[in-house]
């Protein structure tokens, strides 16, 4: 496995080796001892979470102010623009964001600390995204920036709005929104 760094450097795309014949193919998407090496951390991981959507389908960008959630993410079926937005107000990027494609092909995994808000947008037809978390659900602790939120400015690859739930196009903007220290 191989770590890629983003425009936050806190925030890394995990690209697995991959082992492929005519058979299939063969991956190891996690090895604790190889997270800790390629992101400095050794997280316990407490949770995974699977959730299929259809194409267009926008979910996000969730975070939790209490509780909060680092998240290991990664597609098993289909293609995703995934999307971390940093919030805490003591880091250099605060307010920015970095995104990246993940796929069943490309087998990225993107890791997303703690203190950031999450969403990702469905490329495909459907798509079955799965993410590992540092943090229980703790629904009372839930928070949402807008996915759309002109001052963060999230660049969408979506023509027209994107599918949302109630919660998700009711979200924060950044500037009201409750942050990290």
């Amino acid at each position: 496995m191989q770590a890629r760094r983003t425009a936050i450097a806190d925030v890394l795309i995990l690209e697995p080796t991959v082992y492929g014949d005519a058979r299939g193919f063969f991956l190891e998407s996690y090895n604790a001892r190889v997270f800790e090496r390629l992101v400095g951390l050794a997280p316990s991981f407490v949770q995974d979470n699977h959730s299929r959507s259809a194409r267009g389908v926008l979910r996000g960008l969730h975070y939790q102010i209490r509780q909060p959630q680092g998240k290991l993410v990664r597609v098993v079926r289909g293609a995703v623009f995934d999307v971390a937005v940093d919030l805490r107000r003591s880091s250099p990027s605060f307010g920015r964001w970095v995104g990246a494609e993940l796929s069943a092909d490309n087998h990225r995994q993107l890791w997303v600390p703690p203190g950031f808000a999450h969403g990702f947008l469905v490329l495909s037809d459907e798509a079955d995204f799965l993410y590992k978390t540092t943090d229980y659900y703790a629904p009372e602790h839930e928070r949402c920036l807008l996915w759309n939120d002109p001052g963060v400015g999230v660049h969408w690859p979506i023509d027209g709005e994107p599918l949302l739930s109630a919660k998700d196009r009711q979200g924060s903007l950044l500037a009201a929104c409750e942050t990290f220290p």
